[in-house]
């Protein structure tokens, strides 16, 4: 019996990170070039930078070997570009643009008067660049994470772009039963690529027993469509690269649903997509054997 394989009807690189990485490999060509921090959260594209002759520095370390340096498609704060610039060095800046957005947006609820609230995974280097230019911050990673809040007669929410949406609009429902005489005013900060990712999982959840996601290991938008299916009780496999993938795993799984996160390059998941079908054409092969 063959497995069947379904890929997910979005998946995959966003124009974000795509415009980075050709930005990033446009300004190698034209001399030394230092990014500070991971361009993306993908070992691949590192990996193809480092051919190219491009260094990884750290936003924190202002000797990075070069006088050109670039921001990362996570962003960072205006402190930090502030830094680099007035200590000589020339900034190309890779944020994504709806990155950008959401830096505008919580700018403008600071100056409205609101107390600012990030919902994002603490620590985050995206999160980090929201939040450094906003010392009194809140950054909100789970429940528990509100008994934290301080009292406020007003709230500005905002979230890092790679969360799911409706996690996100239940911690926003829950600041307002926290603080029922506060205002809570949300704006959608959540980037579209990633809604798409997500509602295409879960028509694949629907479809598959067993889902592979493809994308890097740090990756929070990749590790969100993992937790979404372990959450909905699919077996799932996450992979970096297609010879990570073990035929074992897959003896007597009917229908295997595909699908990568948003900094996955179409390369990589047409090579899982191959590797997949050779195992899929080997059943008898996948078997474990004492």
């Amino acid at each position: 019996m063959f497995m069947k394989i379904i890929l997910a009807q979005h998946f995959g690189l966003c124009f974000g990170v795509r415009d980075a990485i050709a930005q990033a490999k446009k300004f190698a060509q034209q001399g030394p070039l230092t990014i500070l921090g991971e361009l993306v959260h993908n070992p691949i594209v590192h990996e193809q930078l480092r051919q190219q002759g491009v260094h990884q520095g750290s936003l924190n370390d202002l000797q990075p070997g070069s006088k050109r340096v670039m921001i990362t498609a996570h962003g960072a704060s205006d402190v930090q570009r502030s830094k680099w610039r007035n200590a000589g060095y020339e900034v190309a800046d890779a944020t994504c643009p709806l990155v950008r957005h959401a830096h505008e947006q919580l700018k403008e609820l600071v100056a409205a008067g609101y107390h600012p609230v990030v919902i994002g995974r603490s620590g985050h280097v995206e999160v980090r660049g929201l939040t450094e230019d906003f010392p009194g911050a809140t950054v909100v990673e789970r429940i528990d994470d509100l008994t934290r809040l301080p009292a406020r007669r007003r709230y500005g929410v905002i979230s890092q772009t790679t969360q799911p949406i409706d996690f996100v609009r239940q911690l926003v429902d829950a600041i307002r039963d926290q603080f029922p005489a506060s205002k809570v005013l949300f704006v959608d900060t959540v980037c579209r690529p990633t809604k798409e990712r997500q509602v295409a999982l879960r028509d694949l959840i629907a479809q598959a027993d067993t889902i592979v996601v493809v994308g890097g290991q740090h990756s929070n938008n990749t590790r969100q469509l993992v937790q979404t299916c372990r959450l909905a009780g699919r077996r799932t496999i996450h992979v970096e690269r297609p010879e990570e993938l073990d035929p074992a795993d897959f003896y007597d799984v009917e229908v295997v649903g595909l699908t990568a996160g948003t900094s996955t390059l179409p390369e990589t998941v047409a090579a899982v997509w191959q590797r997949l079908s050779e195992i899929s054409s080997h059943p008898n092969k996948n078997k474990h054997t004492n």
